[in-house]
């Protein structure tokens, strides 16, 4: 992880603001990812997270205010569990859907995009935010149907603001910030 002020220069960079799962949680996903999928590009274990807000890119300055306020909306979260229950396909992703208990996730995800629109840095997308964890990427959708992994509730470890790098091989997502949930 780099200290938000390790950034340099005048360059912008895309971010995305997320929530990180715990190490045995993206053990069990990678290992279910494994078995369940012959088809796409897998997103590898250190990139499963749970998607809270894409920024998109931003100017290098904007960086420690994006990261004060998920701190300050991390700090008022509720405790969020997660469970998965279904597998989806969209145009270009598989996703594990994931039931969000409380809606307390859904909560975190409002605050923070509300934060963010005041800040001049985010326009909430019109849609329902919703949770899940992006699995696999594709071209053209396999329409598969793989069981659900064999995993039960879980929280995830922290929220992080990330810093994604597109490559050839795919975008390599660091963190450049993470903030306890809760306080």
């Amino acid at each position: 992880m780099t200290p938000t002020g390790s950034v340099g220069g005048r360059e912008r960079l895309r971010l995305f603001c997320g929530l990180r799962l715990p190490d045995d949680v993206a053990d069990v996903l990678a290992r279910w990812q494994s078995r369940s999928f012959s088809e796409g590009r897998i997103v590898p274990r250190e990139h499963l997270h749970v998607t809270l807000a894409f920024l998109g890119h931003r100017p290098r300055e904007e960086v420690e205010p994006i990261a004060a306020e998920l701190r300050a909306a991390a700090a008022h979260a509720a405790p969020i569990r997660f469970e998965p229950v279904r597998y989806r396909e969209t145009r270009s992703v598989g996703m594990l859907v994931l039931d969000d208990e409380g809606d307390a996730a859904g909560d975190l995800a409002r605050d923070l995009h509300e934060r963010l629109r005041r800040l001049g840095v985010y326009e909430p997308e019109r849609r329902r935010w919703l949770a899940h964890v992006t699995v696999l990427r594709f071209r053209r959708p396999p329409k598969l149907e793989p069981p659900l992994p064999e995993m039960g509730a879980f929280g995830p470890s922290d929220a992080a603001l990330y810093h994604s790098v597109l490559r050839s091989a795919g975008a390599q997502y660091d963190a450049l910030e993470s903030f306890a949930l809760g306080g």
